[in-house]
C-alpha cells in the first residue's frame, strides 16, 4: 500500500498544482492532507477548493484553525499578515472549521497491526512541535499515549524519517511530511512524501517501512510575484526565495 502525505501548502496555488501532477504517475493508492492549507500567500480560496474536490482526507494545521478567530475579529483593516487570512470566504472558512485534529489508519500486515496516526502538529496540539531531536523520552511518551507505531507530523515544514528502538527491539517511526508550498529547509522545492506499508511489514523490521522523500520544482517566480504584488509582506516572498 502506497499513501502519499503532503501539509503545508500555505495557499501556494502554483506549488499545489505541481504537486498533483507529479503525483499523477506515481500510483499511490491514497492521499492524506496533514494540514495548513492556508497563510502567507493568495490563493487560499483556490488551494481549499481544488484539494475538496479531490476529495483529499484533511487534518486541521494550527493557520486553519486560526482562520475563525481572525475573521470573527472583523478587522476593518487587516494587518498584512492577516490580509492571507481575511481573503478566504465563508464557505471555505466553515471546511476549514470542521477539520478533524487527526486521522487513524489501522493496517494488518501477515505478523501485526500497524497504528498509523497523521496529526499537524503533535498528538497533543496542532501547534507544537515534533521535530527530529525532540527528546526520545518525550516523543515516545506521545507516541504511547496516542497509541501510535508510526506517527506522520508536519508544521516544522522540515522532512525526516526517524526511527526509535524501544526494549523490544520493535521499532516505532516519526514522519515529518515536508511541506509543499513554504519550505525551511533551504531547498525552495516542494516536497511531499509516499509511505509503502505491504504485507510483509512488521515494527521488528525498521526497512519494511519505506519512506520516500519526493521534490518537486515549481513556478516559483509566479509564487514570489504573486505576494510582491499584494498587500502581504515582501519577507514572505523571501521566504520562499530562500527557503527559512
Amino acid at each position: 500500500m502506497k499513501i502519499a502525505l503532503f501539509s503545508d501548502i500555505h495557499a501556494n496555488l502554483p506549488a499545489l498544482n505541481a504537486m498533483f501532477a507529479d503525483l499523477e504517475d506515481r500510483k499511490v493508492d491514497a492521499i492524506y492532507c496533514l494540514g495548513d492549507l492556508v497563510g502567507y500567500h493568495v490563493w487560499p480560496n483556490e488551494v481549499i477548493e481544488l484539494i475538496r474536490a479531490k476529495r483529499i482526507p484533511v487534518i486541521s494545521g494550527n493557520h486553519d484553525a486560526k482562520v475563525e478567530k481572525i475573521k470573527a475579529r472583523g478587522e476593518k483593516e487587516p494587518s498584512e499578515k492577516n490580509y492571507a487570512y481575511n481573503l478566504i470566504n465563508d464557505e471555505n472558512a466553515s471546511y476549514l472549521r470542521d477539520l478533524p485534529a487527526h486521522i487513524r489508519l489501522e493496517y494488518r500486515s501477515i505478523t501485526e497491526q500497524i497504528d498509523l496516526l497523521m496529526v499537524h502538529g503533535s498528538p497533543r496540539r496542532n501547534d507544537e512541535y515534533v521535530l527530529s531531536d525532540t527528546p526520545e523520552s518525550e516523543v515516545l511518551q506521545m507516541m504511547q499515549e496516542a497509541g501510535a507505531s508510526i506517527l506522520c507530523v508536519a508544521h516544522s515544514h522540515k522532512p525526516y524519517h526517524r526511527i526509535i528502538k524501544l526494549e523490544d527491539q520493535h521499532c516505532v517511526h516519526i514522519i515529518n511530511t515536508g511541506s509543499v508550498g513554504k519550505p525551511k529547509d533551504g531547498n525552495p522545492q516542494g516536497g511531499y512524501i509516499i509511505l509503502e506499508l505491504s504485507s510483509q511489514t512488521t515494527l521488528a523490521k525498521p526497512e519494511s517501512i519505506k519512506v520516500e522523500f519526493i521534490r518537486f520544482d515549481y513556478d516559483l517566480r509566479t509564487a514570489i510575484a504573486a505576494i510582491e504584488a499584494s498587500p502581504l509582506p515582501n519577507e514572505f516572498a523571501d521566504m520562499l526565495r530562500d527557503a527559512y
